[in-house]
């Protein structure tokens, strides 16, 4: 008989006779490392509990504690829901595509013909069928099969038979065999059905076949699984939070902004709430660049598509780009995907000199990239986007130090807003991607530790990325996640050496010579004012600080015949003191008009009556808060000037 030699992560050698199993492993060490063991690995491949270990090498036991047992937890869980699916008469004929673990639960692409898909009105009839299989402990098992009984066994199931044509003619095809359920699977499954207690189905949403547009649609159901009943409870919970903060959801109630397929798709239009949101978000930015040295311009939104073959845009992003139109005349113009072009035409407009570096360029910047339809989402991932862009021009010998400014910068922008939940990623060129990356092995070497070394001198944390640079050069992004749970990237700092060469850039050195090449920075501190002004309504859940709000003070006169002229008066020396406020004309009982501007989230309610007409009062009341106090309207005004002109305070809204 064979024997099989495992080597445990400990460098431990064990040797088993043929035919074992993990969970006769896991026994043989100990009785209590066999019950929380999820899951076996041999020499890298999962290799189930009950399953046979057919061959020697490296071993491993995955237990609960482990993080790799959550997503193969969330993975059988999948199966679960499918296996659900299937005994239901409703969806007795159901077709599935894939269903993986995601990072806060788990899928499962599904087709039941038109008008029978999967819909949120089945979630209880489906989890207390998965309940049930739950109970019946079925064991898990593993089995490899030939292509040929693959296609017979999945030959009522087009998605699947489509998986397995695409498979390599050389890959080894596994199945997995839960009681009558059997599903097209690499491994990674708990050992039976007993393990998947805790679990809730979320959500149903519509989704291409393999992402792709020009295929079916089909209905993704959406659960989450943890080893406890509690940590199901908290992500219930968290998710009702977010969508409590879902841009969409508050931009749709505070008039803030709305998408149309009249208008076109991902194309928002601002209303004048959010635009008053994104107006004071400009020119709070503005000032700040201005006060940072920054000289700001404007540049066409259209430009010479030469312009961006020149800078590789066009080889690199072309399907990300709109169409070039054609004018007739052998010109041909694209609709900019990137402001930098534009802005080295700044610096290149006339011969510069070192006593010019470093020459720091920015502009609201309005950009369009084609995003496919499926992928756009409320103002976070649109077509049309202004970026908040600058571009500095530096002596390479200036480089690390004017990085440290920016990002000095950029965190102080931070503060001003309040905002703390980020993380920087440093995102390097992936070596093996020589399509992609410029192929200059000592400039992206260079310009990587450069990266590196300026944020290990400032002392901040970063993590580390391969393959999420630009075509040009290594950058420091900052990661946030949105109210949905999604990771973006907030703002931007990148190193560029290639498109000063591209486009011949120089500059008259200290030398006096004028064959000096400067580095280029390229940076968005807020991003663009779309993905910023959706960060901002899901952080605030659109109680925004008073700086920010569309509306700071909501007048609320008792009668309007008595007391409009004196809310009128407020009204005008508020207006004159920069201040937006407005006076309420709706003939209401005072109480419902009281909630309402709670409901929008205004900053300041005044409620003017006999008393505040005769003594020049108001009585005011702030949002959130139960109590009102009076006082003369001097204090009042002094009261709401200092908290606008202070971004310390925009706190006070989420706190």
């Amino acid at each position: 008989m064979s024997e099989i030699n495992l080597t445990f992560p400990d460098g431990a050698v064990k040797t088993f006779g043929e035919g074992v199993k993990p969970i006769e492993v896991a026994v043989s060490i100990s009785k209590s490392l066999a019950k929380k063991s999820v899951s076996g690995k041999i020499n890298g491949s999962y290799v189930g509990m009950n399953d046979v270990i057919t061959e020697s090498g490296d071993f491993q036991l995955i237990t609960t504690s482990d993080d790799e047992a959550l997503q193969i937890l969330r993975h059988s869980a999948s199966h679960l829901l499918a296996q659900a699916l299937k005994r239901l008469p409703k969806f007795t004929n159901i077709q599935f595509g894939v269903g993986p673990f995601i990072e806060n639960g788990f899928y499962y692409d599904t087709d039941n013909g038109a008008g029978n898909q999967v819909s949120i009105e089945d979630f209880s009839e489906i989890e207390a069928m998965m309940h049930k299989i739950v109970k019946e402990d079925l064991p898990i098992l593993s089995q490899e099969i030939t292509r040929d009984e693959a296609l017979k066994l999945f030959a009522h199931d087009p998605y699947k038979i489509e998986l397995i044509n695409d498979l390599p003619a050389e890959e080894k095809i596994t199945i997995a065999i839960q009681g009558d359920h059997v599903e097209l699977d690499r491994g990674g499954l708990v050992p039976s059905t007993g393990w998947i207690k805790h679990f809730k189905l979320t959500s149903v949403a519509g989704a291409y076949w393999r992402g792709n547009s020009n295929n079916a649609m089909m209905q993704r159901v959406y659960g989450t699984a943890f080893w406890k009943a509690a940590d199901v409870d908290a992500e219930i919970a968290r998710r009702e939070e977010a969508k409590e903060r879902d841009h969409r959801v508050i931009g749709r109630d505070l008039d803030l902004f709305f998408t149309s397929q009249e208008v076109g798709s991902g194309l928002p239009v601002w209303l004048p709430n959010g635009a008053t949101i994104r107006r004071q978000v400009e020119r709070y930015i503005t000032d700040k660049e201005l006060s940072n040295g920054y000289q700001h311009v404007y540049t066409p939104v259209l430009s010479n598509l030469n312009l961006y073959k020149t800078s590789g845009h066009w080889d690199h992003y072309r399907e990300d780009m709109f169409p070039p139109m054609d004018m007739g005349d052998g010109e041909f113009l694209e609709l900019r995907p990137m402001n930098c072009p534009s802005h080295i035409m700044v610096f290149n407009h006339k011969p510069r000199s070192y006593r010019e570096l470093p020459m720091r360029i920015a502009e609201l910047g309005m950009m369009h990239r084609y995003e496919k339809s499926g992928a756009l989402t409320g103002l976070s991932r649109v077509r049309e986007m202004t970026l908040n862009d600058g571009h500095t021009f530096v002596e390479p010998e200036k480089l690390e130090e004017e990085f440290k400014s920016i990002l000095t910068m950029m965190m102080g922008v931070y503060r001003d807003f309040n905002i703390k939940d980020y993380r920087f990623r440093l995102s390097y060129r992936d070596p093996k991607n020589t399509e992609k990356y410029f192929d200059d092995d000592d400039m992206w070497e260079k310009s990587q530790q450069q990266l590196k070394t300026a944020m290990d001198d400032l002392g901040l944390d970063y993590f580390e990325a391969e393959g999420e640079a630009a075509f040009y050069g290594p950058k420091l992004d900052v990661q946030t996640k949105t109210a949905l749970g999604n990771e973006e990237t907030l703002s931007t700092i990148q190193l560029d050496f290639l498109l000063p060469e591209r486009f011949d850039l120089k500059y008259i050195g200290r030398d006096g010579l004028d064959n000096h090449r400067p580095v280029m920075l390229h940076r968005g501190i807020v991003g663009t004012m779309e993905r910023f002004t959706a960060y901002l309504i899901e952080m605030y859940k659109g109680a925004f600080p008073t700086w920010l709000s569309p509306l700071q003070v909501q007048i609320i006169p008792v009668n309007l015949g008595a007391h409009g002229d004196y809310a009128n008066a407020i009204q005008q020396k508020l207006q004159n003191a920069g201040l937006r406020a407005n006076v309420e004309t709706k003939d209401a009982k005072m109480g419902y008009l009281i909630r309402e501007a709670q409901t929008n989230k205004i900053p300041y309610t005044l409620v003017l009556g006999d008393s505040e007409v005769d003594n020049d009062t108001v009585t005011v009341r702030k949002y959130g808060e139960a109590n009102t106090s009076t006082m003369s309207f001097d204090q009042f005004q002094k009261l709401i000037v200092s908290d606008v002109s202070n971004y310390s305070r925009v706190t006070e809204a989420t706190e």
